[in-house]
């Protein structure tokens, strides 16, 4: 049952939703229902107005049909929809109290009407859209030949003025038609290069799939390509290009044309090939530069099974002489020479030299023999090198140390094959040098190894990776510890624990002995304190003394005495409690200045102990002008005693430098004593003290401790 609206206006806005609701879903329109709705409001007062008046306006009717195509509801299905709700109802709710069947009649009369209004709007609509459309075709037309004209004009500008060359031809490969840039490119006439076929501009520097792309493209599998292409001149010389060749389809897409765009690239191509030169080729001497160099090598290296390369590292012997006597220009003279005589050294297929700065040259061979061929390279290298080169009217000797370094190719690297041949060269250098070594693996992973420590040394002093053992000095005739000598040792996180033959030597080429043996030095007094605080007299000879080595560049060290003195006051240990062990070979020939800083020391209390005495080549008598206090003779003597009976000349030395020292008031350690057969040997000698593996072997403090304390209860 529907529910009465309450006025006119009420059921005029339910008429209008209704209609909204059944049109609303067929409309094209952007609007929402509600506005649609809105839309529809004053049609629907004028359907209202039109219903009731007297007389009947069918133009009025019409006008609502024509807006309904204004409102977008073009479909047919709209005005099917509106006819059926105005028939159910308009009366209903704009009749109001008007006799219902007059209005029946006169509502089908609006529907007819309103239905002619629609019919005719719709079509009044559709032909001023074909005649839109058939006027935007004539202007589409006239707009095309337009365009297609400039369009025709800009290729004509294009193709002519463009500074590439263009040239077109057909699918057999004639030329059609070529620009300028292009009849410049080759230096000919438009007719010449007319009608030429393309598969004639072959050249024997073509790139094996140049061919193949071109006929790819003209079969129409491809639709374009590039590559850089030489073309042969006229006149002889050779035009290199950047081309691009691309594919033209007609209409149906099937191929028609190819079109070839040519870039001229030929001065750069020059200037490429001249720099590339420089950039691989040393400036002084013409000869290949480590770049070059490498790439051969990579090349080598990377050969096929079989082949094999064979490697001469030459470094000039005493190059920096010449350069810092006679000057680097003469330096330089003498480099050109030498890479001269080198270059008529490697003429051999496979072959060649290199220099790779200063005075190192290499020379390379390839080939599956060059076990045989890289030795004879590197005497022929030997053997020119004999004759003195003349240098600003001096003869210069010129000589050289090589590292040779041969093998298979693919099993190392051209850095791992450098590095060997760099480490062999100084191994021959190291050994006088004018020779040639080959390389040892195992010397190499020595050398190596030898690096890695040297590099690593400084960060492991920083993390604190090195520590100290103890050997006690026993007193030969009481047999009681009267101290301990100081042994550094180096916790290495990889190699374990490094004794000091390993690392010290290294640690004097870097400098960095001063930081370490200052370090050891006030780690050794430390423990020394310690043992006294602990153990104060309890020990026979009283409290003990520790011996620290000292470094020929501690010696020289022009803060030796400042930082002894400063660590012995800071820890509060009094100097005769410290031996300073220095060797022999130290000591050779030193001069006042050398001996000032261990005079001082000796007049603070410190004693001096001359370590290895014995190894060197020193003049006894002069021991009355060091200031030692303490001979400690080198293990050489106490292994000639191993054997029994002992060599009666060894003690008879060994006897005399006791004899020696004592009448010079110097007391006598003995190293390496390792048996008690020695031990009374040596005490019938006289030697005052010894330390060896017999008594004790280097470690910890505490192991010093127990010792001591052991004498002291016996």
């Amino acid at each position: 049952m529907i529910a009465e609206p309450d006025g006119p206006e009420d059921r005029l806005r339910r008429f209008a939703t209704i209609w909204s609701r059944a049109v609303f879903p067929v409309a094209s329109t952007s609007l929402t229902r509600p506005e649609f709705e809105e839309q529809l409001l004053p049609l629907a007062r004028r359907l209202s107005r039109a219903l009731r008046q007297r007389g009947f306006d069918a133009e009025e009717a019409k006008a609502v049909g024509a807006a309904l195509t204004d409102a977008h509801c073009t479909d047919p299905e709209a005005l099917t929809r509106t006819l059926d709700c105005i028939d159910a109802y308009l009366v209903l709710y704009c009749g109001e109290d008007g006799p219902q069947d007059e209005l029946r009649v006169r509502c089908s009369r609006l529907q007819h009407a309103m239905a002619g209004g629609f019919a005719q709007a719709l079509r009044e609509r559709t032909l001023a859209e074909q005649e839109a459309i058939a006027r935007a075709a004539l202007q589409a037309q006239g707009v095309v030949a337009d365009a297609l004209h400039a369009s025709e004009a800009r290729f004509r500008a294009v193709f002519e003025g463009a500074a590439i060359g263009i040239g077109i031809a057909d699918l057999e490969g004639r030329v059609l038609q070529v620009n300028e840039a292009l009849l410049r490119m080759f230096g000919l006439s438009e007719q010449a290069l007319r009608g030429r076929r393309v598969l004639e501009w072959t050249h024997p520097e073509d790139a094996p799939h140049t061919w193949r792309l071109y006929e790819e493209l003209v079969r129409g599998e491809r639709e374009h390509y590039h590559v850089e292409k030489a073309f042969n001149r006229t006149d002889g010389t050779v035009l290199w290009t950047n081309l691009t060749v691309s594919l033209l389809r007609d209409a149906d897409g099937n191929p028609q044309y190819q079109l070839a765009l040519m870039e001229d690239t030929t001065e750069r191509r020059l200037l490429n090939l001249r720099l590339r030169y420089e950039a691989t080729h040393d400036a002084l001497t013409g000869l290949p530069n480590r770049t070059l160099f490498f790439e051969r090598l990579e090349k080598a290296l990377g050969a096929g099974e079989g082949q094999r390369f064979g490697l001469c590292y030459l470094d000039l012997d005493g190059f920096k002489t010449i350069n810092d006597s006679l000057g680097h220009a003469a330096g330089d003279r003498l480099l050109v020479e030498v890479a001269d005589r080198l270059q008529a050294c490697a003429t051999a297929p496979g072959e060649m030299i290199a220099r790779l700065g200063g005075d190192e040259f290499v020379a390379l061979t390839t080939g599956p023999d060059t076990e045989r061929e890289v030795d004879e390279l590197a005497e022929r290298i030997m053997h020119a090198l004999v004759t003195p080169v003349s240098v600003d009217g001096r003869e210069l000797l010129v000589r050289g140390s090589i590292g040779i370094v041969e093998g298979p190719a693919g099993e190392r690297t051209a850095a791992e094959v450098l590095r060997s041949a760099d480490i062999t060269m100084y191994r021959a250098k190291s050994a006088g040098g004018n020779r040639a070594e080959l390389a040892d693996p195992e010397a190499d992973a020595r050398a190596i190894t030898r690096h890695g420590l040297t590099t690593a040394l400084p960060a492991a002093l920083e993390r604190g990776e090195f520590f100290i053992e103890y050997q006690p000095l026993v007193h030969l005739g009481d047999g009681s510890v009267r101290g301990a000598e100081a042994l550094v040792r180096w916790l290495h996180p990889q190699h374990g624990v490094l004794g000091p033959d390993r690392f010290i030597p290294l640690a004097e080429d870097t400098g960095l002995i001063v930081p370490l043996g200052r370090w050891v030095l006030e780690q050794s007094v430390r423990q020394a304190r310690e043992w006294r605080e602990r153990y104060g007299e309890q020990t026979p000879a009283g409290p003990l003394r520790i011996n620290v080595n000292l470094s020929p560049c501690q010696l020289s060290h022009p803060g030796l005495v400042q930082d002894t003195v400063e660590i012995l006051e800071r820890t509060g240990v009094a100097p005769d409690a410290l031996c300073l062990e220095v060797t022999e070979s130290a000591l050779i020939g030193a001069d006042d200045d050398l001996l000032k800083p261990l005079r001082r020391l000796a007049e603070m209390g410190v004693d001096i102990a001359l370590d290895d005495f014995g190894t060197g080549y020193s003049n006894l008598a002069n021991l009355r002008r060091l200031p030692v206090s303490i001979l400690k003779l080198d293990r050489s003597f106490t292994q000639s005693m191993q054997q029994f009976p002992a060599d009666p000349v060894d003690l008879k030395i060994v006897e005399g430098i006791v004899s020696l020292a004592h009448s010079l008031d110097l007391s006598v350690t003995v190293e390496g004593v390792e048996t008690g057969a020695q031990a009374e040997q040596l005490r019938i000698l006289g030697c005052d003290t010894a330390q060896g593996w017999y008594y004790a072997r280097p470690g910890p403090p505490e192991r010093v401790h127990h010792l001591a304390l052991a004498d002291a209860t016996n």
